[in-house]
Parts: C-alpha cells; structure tokens; sequence
C-alpha cells in the first residue's frame, strides 16, 4: 500500500477516535490519536490478519498494553472491516461490546488489557507458546511510555530477551506525556532505548508520523534473529486535532460539541490536502 493511501486510512481513524470519545462523552483521545499511524501502518500493510476469519490460527497477534487508548484500536478494527465504522459512536455505552478498555470478545481483539503492564506480559506468553509450538506467526504489543514506570513491563522484558524471543515486536510511543504531565517529570524511564538494549532486544528509534519511517523499522525488526525487537515511535500526542496536539489535557477527556466539531473540520482538512496531493 503506498502512503497517500495509509494516510487516507490512518485520518479516518483519527475521526472514527474522535468520533467514538464524543460520542462516549470520556474516553482517552491524545494517546489514541498519537498512535493511529502506527495502529493504520500495523493493521493496513504490517500484520499478517483477516477480518473475515478474526480468528485463524497463523494470524500475527496484537495486544494493546495501553489499553486506555482502545478507541484507536476499535477506530482501526472498524476501518479495517472487523466490525461496522457506525458501532464507534457507542463506544462505552449500556450494552455496547465496545468498553472503555479492550476485550477479547471483540473481534480482532486478541487479548483483553487495560491494567498497565500487563498487556506486554501477555503479548510475551503469547511469543513463546508460538516458539514452543513451532508456529510462525509474530506478536506485537503497543505500550505508552508512562507505562514504562510499571515493573512489570521490565520482568516481562528480562524474560522475553532471556528466551530469545524474536517473533516479538514490543513498540512504545513516546510521546512523552502521561496523565500526570511530561513523563521525565514524574518518573522518567528515560533513556529507554539504552534500558531495552540493557534486557537483550534490538532497539530501532523511529518518526512515528513516517510511514516509510515505520515500513523501515518493522521490516527490520522482522529481519532480526536471535533476539525480540523494540520499536520506540517519537510520536506527537493528539496528533492532527489542534488543540489536542502536545497537550496533556486530553490525555482523558472528550471534546464537548464545539470542540468535536473543529476536530472533525481540522481532519477534515487534512482530508482536502490529502485529496490535493493525490491529484497532483
């Protein structure tokens, strides 16, 4: 897929994000908006998956150890055609299939999260079960960077470099803010590509708004043996909204009507100038 495509994709999940958190009146728009390139590259070129068959056995696995940003996730399942674009706008609603956190009834959803650093203890379970049953099929686990203060993330981390578990692709997005304010400010886990190198991974730094950025690092970490991969993706939170963008108040929040509709005007935009550059 070539990347005025991807992006055509990835500002449809930033709206179907947007979309769902408005509708929810709560939600987690600014993390989930930082990683739809990286939710659109992985699940519209990167993963091996079916949305007609969710579950078939030699699909590539995804676990969002984020889990609070699961409005990106549904944004990308739906757009990918797991489920109706439509069914965004009752995210967190009485009834709905679509909580706050993901779940594994969902389709495509592999793995239940939302208790930070868990998410990455599964996805590395997941590694060396397909490693003990010979299986090819890859793992991918997105984590938020404030995760990384959770000590889980590091045991699972010792174990996977310790097994060599190379079917594994761990991606943090680094955005630097976290409910608290900017990350080194309330616990830094900084330098995280020295702390991962230190647990046995092979560490590729990365523009997390590149698509050939990304197409370059993921095939690099697909190429690497003998050790799982960390992808850390430089990424801006509320990417493409503009007054979400670097601003650690809609880490957790919904816009209200006004500021749902200069979101969806400011997506809409790039729509335009995507439109523009395809004519071109």
């Amino acid at each position: 897929m070539n990347n005025l495509e991807l992006q055509k994709h990835a500002n449809e999940v930033r709206k179907g994000i947007v979309t769902a958190v408005h509708s929810a009146k709560a939600g987690h728009p600014g993390g989930a908006l930082s990683a739809a390139d990286v939710f659109t590259f992985l699940y519209f070129e990167e993963m091996n998956i079916d949305p007609g068959n969710p579950d078939k056995p030699d699909r590539d696995r995804f676990v969002l150890s984020k889990g609070h940003t699961a409005p990106g996730l549904y944004s990308v399942l739906a757009n990918r055609g797991f489920f109706p674009v439509e069914d965004l706008k009752t995210l967190r609603h009485l009834g709905s299939y679509l909580q706050g956190h993901p779940c594994i009834h969902i389709p495509g959803v592999d793995m239940s999260s939302g208790s930070l650093g868990q998410g990455i203890s599964a996805a590395v379970g997941m590694a060396l079960g397909a490693k003990m049953n010979q299986e090819s099929f890859r793992i991918y686990t997105l984590l938020g960077d404030g995760e990384l203060e959770e000590g889980q993330v590091w045991e699972a981390s010792m174990f996977a470099g310790h097994r060599k578990l190379d079917n594994l692709c761990v991606i943090v997005d680094n955005n630097n803010l976290q409910i608290d304010g900017p990350i080194d400010q309330v616990c830094s886990p900084y330098p995280i590509d020295r702390k991962f190198e230190a647990f046995n991974f092979h560490v590729i730094n990365v523009d997390a708004h590149d698509f050939d950025a990304l197409r370059a690092a993921f095939g690099e970490a697909r190429q690497t043996k003998g050790m799982p991969s960390c992808i850390i993706l430089h990424s801006l939170k509320g990417k493409g909204v503009s007054f979400m963008e670097n601003s650690i108040d809609w880490h957790g929040k919904a816009p209200n009507d006004e500021e749902y509709a200069v979101a969806m005007a400011d997506l809409e935009k790039i729509d335009a100038e995507l439109e523009k550059a395809g004519e071109a």
